[in-house]
């Protein structure tokens, strides 16, 4: 998505040769416009999909979600990093996430009451490193019996092996924007040749 990719050539930030801090458009400081953009894009790529929850998890991923949930008319959920008092072990799905930019891991839950086993579950992200917060979205949507039908991305970092995981499991991803090194802290864009 070219205006995604502009955005993150002017407004993004690079440290640490791995880290691509975009938080004045889309994780603190939130674009609107350049959301419900990427919300369509989404739409168009999965609209073919019978799509009943979207799933993401908190916080960054809720934005996206909650537009791509608008245009397909289904609910949204997301995945809290840690488990309210007011929910039972029971009543819970969970799996372990590491986070590798906050170097934490988080047991994420969702309530059993908001996926089931007729689900067909669209996970949405802003971003793809490792794979470890779609991959523990999965192992939820699995351990309710329902299906993942994709997964939307809205900044995939293609030099990190989250992507191969998804393709090994062979996932229909859409990354909108994909990132092929931060190497220099310089973005460098995957060209048309690495998209295939």
């Amino acid at each position: 998505m070219e205006l995604l990719r502009e955005m993150v050539i002017t407004d993004g930030k690079v440290y640490d040769n791995n880290v691509l801090k975009v938080d004045s458009f889309l994780n603190h400081q939130i674009d609107a416009g350049l959301m419900m953009k990427m919300a369509e894009s989404f739409y168009e790529y999965f609209k073919k999909e019978k799509i009943t929850k979207i799933l993401t998890i908190e916080a960054s991923g809720i934005a996206p979600a909650i537009m791509v949930a608008n245009l397909f008319n289904v609910p949204m959920v997301f995945a809290k990093k840690s488990k309210p008092s007011t929910l039972k072990n029971s009543d819970v799905y969970t799996a372990e996430v590491h986070s590798y930019t906050k170097n934490i891991t988080n047991t994420i839950v969702v309530s059993e009451k908001f996926i089931n086993k007729e689900d067909k579950v669209l996970i949405v992200d802003d971003f793809l490193a490792n794979g470890q917060a779609t991959l523990g979205l999965m192992k939820i949507v699995a351990q309710a019996g329902a299906e993942t039908v994709g997964v939307g991305i809205l900044v995939e970092k293609s030099f990190q092996d989250g992507r191969k995981q998804l393709d090994e499991r062979n996932v229909n991803v859409c990354s909108l924007c994909r990132i092929a090194s931060l190497e220099n802290n310089e973005v460098k864009f995957n060209t048309a040749d690495d998209e295939k």
